[in-house]
């Protein structure tokens, strides 16, 4: 599934040709993905001129002159393709500009779009009752030590709650704990102040390294041009067990399964 420096990547990709057009033409080639494309949608967006692009956690947000804002979400292999040499038969959404053609390709239909009154997103159900973005400000270890207050729960699967921190998922939690030196098992209220001063550096830096690297390439992912992502090059945990630590002696990184989902961690070095 694309995580939040996938759509990231594909947003920042977008913005270089789409932002300040005009959509020429808006074609749906079906009426739905996961759910239904809203009612009156091409007429909407037809003629609108884009006036920005932006991300919230792993949505994507097109923002027009018309105080609207598509926003999208590509689920677990949904891409957007840029002047695509040939049709896709799952290509579900094609924006076209005067210049360019913007093809939305989702062969197992996870993604959605959905077109939200633009002073009126911060109500919009998914984004409500999101935390602090990752990236922003309003992260901060205090914050944290508050929102993990007298929780039993492991840390990972609360950094995995979109309420405490908003986009965060496996890969980058798996990577940013091992960074900041905590045990993905222990409960998240008994993190020290000492050590979420450590975690969340070591969420923006693990996330600005991928980000600059393209995101990172899992089964079918790729950036708006085409191009691979290659931040899983890098990758200092992440589908690793059995290896060898990269920081500690004689540490080896094992693998556990929380909440459904595999965690791979370093039992030595991570307290």
């Amino acid at each position: 599934m694309p995580e939040l420096p996938e759509v990231e990547t594909t947003v920042r990709g977008l913005a270089r040709f789409l932002d300040g057009e005009r959509l020429e033409s808006v074609i749906l080639n079906r009426p739905d993905m996961r759910f239904p494309f809203p009612t009156g949608f091409v007429q909407a967006l037809s003629g609108a001129r884009v006036t920005g692009l932006s991300r919230r956690a792993k949505y994507g947000l097109v923002h027009t002159d018309r105080e609207s804002t598509m926003v999208f979400h590509l689920g677990m292999s949904g891409r957007w393709r840029i002047d695509p040499e040939t049709p896709d038969r799952h290509d579900h959404l094609i924006l076209a500009t005067a210049g360019h053609s913007f093809a939305l390709c989702d062969p197992r239909r996870f993604g959605f779009v959905d077109l939200v009154p633009t002073l009126a997103l911060k109500a919009w159900p998914a984004f409500a009752a999101m935390g602090p973005e990752p990236l922003g400000p309003d992260l901060t270890p205090r914050h944290l030590k508050a929102a993990l207050a007298g929780r039993k729960a492991a840390i990972k699967l609360m950094l995995l709650d979109q309420r405490v921190v908003a986009g965060l998922g496996n890969i980058y939690v798996c990577e940013a704990l091992w960074r900041a030196g905590i045990d993905p098992r222990k409960a998240a209220g008994r993190v020290s102040l000492a050590a979420l001063e450590r975690l969340v550096p070591a969420i923006r830096g693990v996330l600005d390294e991928a980000i600059e690297a393209g995101g990172s390439t899992l089964r079918d992912y790729a950036r708006p041009d085409g191009q691979l992502g290659y931040f899983s090059k890098r990758f200092d945990v992440y589908d690793r067990e059995g290896e060898t630590c990269r920081r500690a002696d004689e540490g080896t990184i094992s693998r556990l399964v929380q909440g459904g989902r595999s965690t791979w961690f370093c039992p030595r070095c991570q307290r």
